[in-house]
């Protein structure tokens, strides 16, 4: 549960940094661009931490399966946000890379972590 915690913090950190420099309207286009790869990376996290916990022999299997509905959930909400919401594509879109980049370099990373420690059950 450390991970996301530290990537809650982190993104909402930088988040609140970058409220200082940019107009109210864009600070929300960035928030959501932050909350869709942050709500993903937690969720594909905390249900990989359990599985690590319980059945390891099946992480290659939820892996798989959060890959694609994650997929289908970013497709969707990229779709709301710039469609329905009507957030400007390239504070929105500008945001959502840069988070869905960093936060996955950062599941990654405690992911590799954690399979190494996998040797040594």
């Amino acid at each position: 549960m450390k991970p996301v915690v530290i990537m809650v913090v982190a993104s909402f950190a930088t988040w609140l940094v970058a409220t200082a420099f940019i107009q109210p309207q864009t600070s929300i286009e960035v928030l959501f661009g932050m909350l869709g790869p942050l709500a993903a990376v937690s969720a594909t996290w905390v249900l990989a931490e359990w599985i690590y916990r319980h059945r390891p022999a099946e992480m290659t299997s939820l892996m798989l399966a959060a890959f694609l509905l994650k997929a289908i959930f970013f497709a969707g909400y990229v779709v709301i946000m710039l469609r329905i919401a009507g957030f400007r594509p390239i504070p929105f879109v500008g945001s959502f890379t840069g988070y869905f980049i960093g936060l996955y370099v950062i599941e990654a990373l405690y992911l590799k972590r954690m399979f190494s420690n996998l040797g040594s059950r």
